[in-house]
């Protein structure tokens, strides 16, 4: 009985926040969303666990890392390999649709407002929400885009066309663009060479724009976001705004929790 009363008074008290924040929505003049990994996490993209297995068990029994974001780390000895692995990370974390509706359930609290999401995110959840992209600053890059690794040049470039190219040449199958690992087929864990991308001004490797250190990739498109966010603080400044901050750890810290704060 006790342990019941406390469950109950437990959830009360979380619907209470829940109605005060969605109050404090309603009233607001201005939204803006700082959303980090925790947000895609509450959407299903995990990135360990039951997902993991289903599409690098081959991957894991050879390199024995236990999560897709260490295999992102290592060291593969060739390019085919390398491209093998991340081209199943960015299409299932990319191209394919969260499980649950977070982001569109999000949506509909803000639609209607004057709202801007800044964003460390780099899986297009956003996007795919239907969520304005005028409205959208992703700070730290987009699994849907390669650059020059040196980098020799400050363009990116659209990667699903070739990303559906390595998945599809490992002997996956795309179902209503869902990645499907066809049963009794052993698929093979690297690329064919002349899928592995090539920067087209100085021949080398492309890389994925994220960032990672000095070489990322601030393209055009990312300084026409950084200055529309930079507008939309100052068209703001003086009236009432809320700041949500939503799955933000501390691993970038000062670009949205300690500002939001």
């Amino acid at each position: 009985m006790f342990l019941r009363k406390m469950m109950r008074d437990s959830t009360n008290s979380y619907l209470d926040k829940l109605l005060k924040i969605k109050e404090k929505i309603e009233q607001a003049e201005a939204v803006i969303i700082g959303a980090g990994a925790g947000l895609s996490t509450s959407s299903g993209l995990i990135y360990n666990g039951e997902r993991f297995e289903h599409y690098f068990s081959d991957f894991k029994e050879k390199y024995r890392f236990s999560d897709m974001y260490s295999g992102g780390f290592y060291s593969y000895e060739t390019l085919e390999e390398h491209w093998g692995y991340w081209c199943r990370y960015i299409y299932i974390n990319r191209y394919m649709n969260a499980p649950k509706p977070v982001y569109s359930e999000l949506l509909k609290l803000v639609e209607e407002k004057n709202y801007f999401v800044l964003t460390t995110n780099v899986d297009h959840c956003f996007q795919k929400a239907s969520f304005d992209k005028k409205r959208l600053f992703y700070t730290q890059g987009d699994y849907g885009l390669f650059q020059c690794s040196k980098p020799c040049h400050y363009e990116t470039y659209d990667n699903e066309e070739i990303i559906r190219k390595m998945v599809l040449s490992q002997g996956f199958e795309l179902k209503d663009d869902n990645l499907v690992k066809p049963e009794g087929i052993h698929v093979k864990m690297e690329i064919p060479s002349d899928l592995v991308p090539k920067c087209p001004k100085c021949g080398r490797a492309m890389s994925m724009n994220l960032r990672a250190d000095s070489t990322f990739v601030q393209d055009a498109g990312w300084g026409e976001a950084a200055k529309r966010y930079e507008s939309f603080l100052f068209e703001n400044k003086g009236r009432k705004v809320v700041f949500i901050e939503l799955g933000v750890g501390y691993n970038t810290p000062g670009i949205i929790k300690y500002p939001f704060w």
